[in-house]
């Protein structure tokens, strides 16, 4: 493409702004001039030289649609911005009655200065005077209202609303003063009708409080927990008291009896016969009391006759002892049997009324001796408290001995009195409070004391410092065929 012509040249210029203008209009006499195009070969650039062409440029400015703005904004109560009743306005009546009414309430809230202990001053009581100025209180200033007559012409009274007062006077006016209260107080002629709800309600509890028709329900009920209190209490069980130990079981030997033990204990005495004893048949020579010395194992001949010993004491004062029934050291070996195998048939008429001269059914405890290879246990049909019990001076168990023994009394029972027992509530017990075991040869002198002590109705309250004196005493029982 080559140059534009002259003609075409200004038509083509003028055509594309706006009609009302013409290059005839301008007063200058310098005509645009048309420049080849430097970036795109075959276009041409229009420069202008003039201001007002250049003003051409820009499209004409649009009027912007208005925008609401959105700020926080105080409202007022009274005044021009104020919000309109029905009549269009705010009376004076209706002004003059709120302001009252806060003024009020003000001089009531600050009721909490005045000190109880203190006398009110006597104030002349004198009518309020109405004034054209009042102040109204808020959280951040004090604005003073001035109230005229005058109204305009939509009949809404004109107020004029001053400056807000610095913070130190918005204090201080804050902060009344006692007297200056008090007299607030006198002057509203103890008018009451502008207390709060939250004050009256506060002044009504205290009120109801104080009535004895509601003091009256609350002291019933606590008189009715107190003595539900005390009922408890009475029922609550005593302190333990400590475990008396029972003087009889400890009564110590005299030099007499200590001197006839230590006799028959004499190793030139081995061979003598010291006693025997008529219902068990056994013999007791020194060699065999020989085991009641410090230090050795107990044997069967001395654990059987101590036994029929304590069955003899019974016998001898049945209201002092428990009636109770004491197996010798062969009989739980002959239940269980070589095998291990329980058989009632073997022991079947050991225990018949006419050997006895009892029924064993009606025994309160039945005690036996169980040996365990070394070590002396005792086993108890404790029919009296519905137990079986196992007692283990060294704290051990054996379940299998008790269900044995739980069987055989059944079968027992059955043989005797032709009644079939039912002992599913029997326990099963393994009492852990046992005066224990601290050597490895006194376990015969606490199987026996175990029978002893519970033979009497009494508990084991006897530890391992007392084997000593046990042994001493054992064998003068036994020397004389009398257990104490």
């Amino acid at each position: 493409m080559g140059y534009v012509s002259g003609g075409d040249r200004k038509r083509d210029l003028y055509s594309s702004f706006a009609p009302s203008f013409s290059p005839d209009s301008f007063p200058t006499s310098k005509r645009p001039r048309i420049s080849p195009a430097r970036h795109a070969p075959g276009r041409a650039t229009v420069t202008f030289n003039s201001t007002v062409d250049k003003l051409f440029r820009y499209p004409e400015r649009t009027t912007k649609l208005p925008r609401e703005v959105h700020a926080p904004c105080r409202i007022l109560k009274y005044g021009l911005g104020a919000p309109r009743g029905k009549s269009g306005g705010v009376g004076k009546v209706e002004m003059l009655s709120s302001v009252f009414d806060y003024a009020r309430r003000a001089a009531v809230g600050a009721l909490r200065f005045i000190g109880v202990d203190k006398e009110l001053p006597k104030v002349d009581e004198q009518p309020v005077k109405p004034s054209n100025h009042v102040l109204l209180s808020d959280d951040s200033s004090m604005e003073e209202v001035q109230v005229t007559d005058d109204n305009d012409e939509n009949g809404v009274r004109s107020m004029v609303l001053d400056e807000p007062v610095n913070e130190q006077e918005n204090d201080d006016e804050r902060n009344l003063s006692v007297e200056k209260t008090r007299e607030m107080v006198d002057s509203l002629a103890l008018d009451r009708s502008g207390l709060s709800v939250e004050v009256y309600r506060k002044l009504l509890d205290g009120a109801q409080r104080r009535d004895p028709n509601v003091l009256q329900p609350q002291i019933e009920y606590y008189e009715k927990k107190r003595a539900s209190l005390q009922v408890l209490r009475s029922m609550r069980k005593p302190l333990e008291k400590p475990v008396q130990t029972p003087r009889e079981p400890f009564i110590p030997l005299t030099k007499e009896e200590e001197t006839e033990v230590k006799r028959a204990l004499l190793p030139n005495n081995r061979r003598k016969l010291l006693v025997a004893h008529t219902n068990s048949g056994i013999d007791i020579t020194g060699e065999v009391l020989q085991c009641l010395s410090p230090g050795a194992w107990l044997n069967d001949e001395v654990i059987n006759v101590y036994l029929e010993l304590l069955k003899e004491r019974e016998k001898r004062e049945p209201p002092k002892f428990l009636k109770c029934h004491f197996c010798n050291t062969f009989f739980y070996k002959k239940v269980c049997g070589d095998k291990k195998v329980y058989d009632y048939r073997a022991v079947k008429r050991w225990t018949t009324e006419r050997k006895l001269g009892y029924m064993l059914v009606d025994c309160e405890k039945i005690f036996i001796p169980i040996h365990r290879e070394i070590h002396w246990c005792l086993a108890i049909i404790n029919k009296r408290d519905r137990k079986f019990q196992y007692l283990d001076s060294l704290k051990g168990r054996d379940l299998h001995v008790l269900k044995n023994l739980a069987r055989y009394y059944v079968d027992e029972v059955k043989d005797k009195s032709k009644v079939d027992i039912d002992l599913s509530e029997w326990e099963y017990e393994f009492p852990e409070d046992l005066p224990e075991q601290l050597n490895g040869y006194d376990c015969g002198m606490f199987m026996i004391k175990y029978a002893d002590f519970y033979s009497r109705g009494l508990g084991l309250c006897f530890s391992q410092e007392n084997m000593p004196y046990f042994r001493l005493r054992t064998a003068k029982e036994i020397l004389r065929l009398k257990a104490d």
